[in-house]
C-alpha cells in the first residue's frame, strides 16, 4: 500500500472517530420564533410547516456535518421518500453523473472523479451513501465554476453569448444580483466598502475591486443557480420535502439563496438553519444570534475540525 494511501485511510478513522464521539452536548440549538433553547426533535416537527430546510454551515465543522446527517435521517423517518437533499457542494452539469452512482450504474471510483467532488467530500459521503441506500434524489444544485468565473470576469450578459445547452447549468440570465445588508457583507469580503446599492439585473453592481473581478456578479450566479436549481425540482416534484445543504454565508439572515428562491418559487417556504462553532459555547448570549435564521445551533469549538483553514 502507498504511504500516502495509508495517512488518507489514517485521517479518515480518525474523522470517524470524532463523529462516533459527538452527542447533544456538544452543540445547542436556539429558536428564534420561541425565543428558548429546543430539542433537534423539536426542529424536526417544526418542519411540518415548511417546504426545504437551509443547513447553513461551516464546511470544516464536525459537530455541523454530525448534524446534518442526524437531521437528514430524522426527516427520512418522517416523510421517508417524499424526501430530496439538495447541495452546494455539486454543479448541475454533473446531475447525470450522480443520478448514475444513485442508481448503482457506476463505481464510487468514477463517481468521485467525474462529479468533481470537493476534497472535503469525506465529510458529506454519508448524506450521499444514505441517499443511495434510500433511493432519495439529490439535486446538484451549483452553477459550474467556470460560468461563475465568467461572470465576475465580464459580466452576466456575457452569458448570454454561450450556446443554448450551456444555460441549462445556470440560473436563466438575466438574474437579480445582491441588494442591501447582503451586498455589504460581499463587499466586506472584498475588502471594500462600497456605498451599498439596489443591485438588480437592471443595474450593473459595482465593481469589487479583487483585479478586474466582480464578486457581486460572480457570487449572485451561484446563489440565483441553486435558488433555480431547488425551485425547479420542487416544481417536478410537488409536496416533496427538501433539505439543502450549503456554507452558512449563502442563507444566514434569509439572505442571498433563500432571497433567490422567492423569485423562483414565491410559495415556498424556507427553514433556515445557521450553524457554526463559537467561543461563547459554554455560555451563549442568544440575542447576538437570533437574526441568522429560524433555528440557530451553536456548537462546541473545542470538537477538533475535519480539516485546517
Amino acid at each position: 500500500m502507498k504511504p500516502f494511501s495509508t495517512l488518507f485511510i489514517i485521517f479518515f478513522i480518525f474523522i470517524i472517530n470524532i463523529q462516533a464521539q459527538i452527542t447533544e452536548k456538544n452543540y445547542k440549538i436556539y429558536s428564534t420564533k420561541l425565543g428558548k433553547e429546543v430539542t433537534l426533535q423539536e426542529v424536526i416537527d417544526d418542519m411540518k410547516n415548511y417546504d426545504i430546510l437551509f443547513f447553513g454551515e461551516e464546511h470544516n465543522d464536525s459537530t455541523g456535518h454530525y448534524l446534518e446527517k442526524q437531521i437528514f435521517e430524522m426527516l427520512y423517518k418522517q416523510y421517508n421518500s417524499n424526501l430530496a437533499l439538495s447541495m452546494e457542494m455539486f454543479e448541475r452539469d454533473v446531475q447525470p453523473v450522480m443520478n448514475e452512482y444513485l442508481k448503482g450504474y457506476i463505481r464510487e471510483k468514477n463517481f468521485n472523479k467525474d462529479a468533481r467532488i470537493w476534497s472535503n467530500y469525506r465529510d458529506y459521503k454519508p448524506l450521499i451513501e444514505f441517499a443511495k441506500l434510500n433511493k432519495l434524489d439529490v439535486v446538484c444544485a451549483n452553477a459550474p465554476s467556470r460560468y461563475t468565473n465568467m461572470a465576475g470576469r465580464l459580466g452576466q450578459k456575457s452569458l448570454m453569448e454561450l450556446p443554448k445547452e450551456s444555460k441549462r447549468f445556470f440560473a436563466p440570465v438575466p438574474y437579480d444580483t445582491a441588494s442591501g445588508k447582503y451586498f455589504e457583507k460581499l463587499d466586506a469580503l472584498s475588502g471594500h466598502s462600497s456605498v451599498p446599492a439596489t443591485d438588480t439585473s437592471k443595474a450593473k453592481a459595482p465593481l469589487m475591486s479583487m483585479g478586474n473581478f466582480n464578486l457581486v456578479m460572480a457570487q449572485s450566479l451561484w446563489d440565483a443557480t441553486m435558488a433555480y436549481s431547488i425551485a425547479e425540482y420542487h416544481k417536478q416534484n410537488k409536496g416533496k420535502k427538501m433539505m439543502q445543504i450549503n456554507g452558512r454565508f449563502h442563507s444566514d439572515e434569509g439572505f442571498a439563496v433563500v432571497t433567490q428562491l422567492k423569485k423562483y418559487s414565491p410559495k415556498m417556504k424556507a427553514m433556515v438553519i445557521s450553524t457554526g462553532p463559537d467561543e461563547s459555547f459554554s455560555n451563549i448570549n442568544w440575542e447576538q444570534f437570533k437574526g441568522l435564521g429560524d433555528y440557530v445551533i451553536i456548537t462546541d469549538p473545542s470538537v477538533p475540525t475535519t480539516y485546517k483553514n
